[in-house]
Formats: structure tokens, sequence, C-alpha cells
């Protein structure tokens, strides 16, 4: 069993292009079954002071694996 917080802490690539995506800020979940739909990484676009946040939403069923300190997604599904 995993905690959020420790999902938290584990950084998203994607495995096609090895492109750093962010760390999980939020989960989608079905409230009536209790699964994870989706993770939501909040990424920041031009920089760290003014950069435009980006909500990037990836369905679960694109996460490859949840290693021990990353976590690979496939590129496709994945949308702002």
């Amino acid at each position: 069993m995993m905690t959020l917080s420790q999902l938290q802490q584990k950084e998203v690539i994607t495995i096609n292009r090895g492109e750093r995506l962010g760390f999980i800020s939020d989960l989608e979940i079905d409230s009536d079954r209790g699964y994870i739909l989706a993770i939501i990484i909040f990424s920041r676009d031009g920089g760290p002071f003014f950069g435009k946040h980006q909500e990037v939403v990836i369905p679960w069923e694109q996460i490859i694996t949840i290693g021990e300190d990353i976590i690979l997604v496939e590129e496709k599904g994945i949308h702002e």
C-alpha cells in the first residue's frame, strides 16, 4: 500500500522521450468505487517566478510502472 504523500515524492517521467513532467500534486478519484482515475501534475512554463501554471492530467491507465523514485508514464493520453 502507498500513501498520497509517498506518491508525491516520485518524479513523473515519460517513457518514450524521458521528459520530466514534475511531481504529483493531486489525484482524480472515482468516489463511488474508490479507484484512482488519473494523477494530476501542476507544471510551470516560463520559469520559476513568472511562469504560467498548467495542469497535466495523466489517466491511470497510462502509468507503466511506479518505482522507488520515479513514475514512468506513456505520452499518449496525457492532456493539459
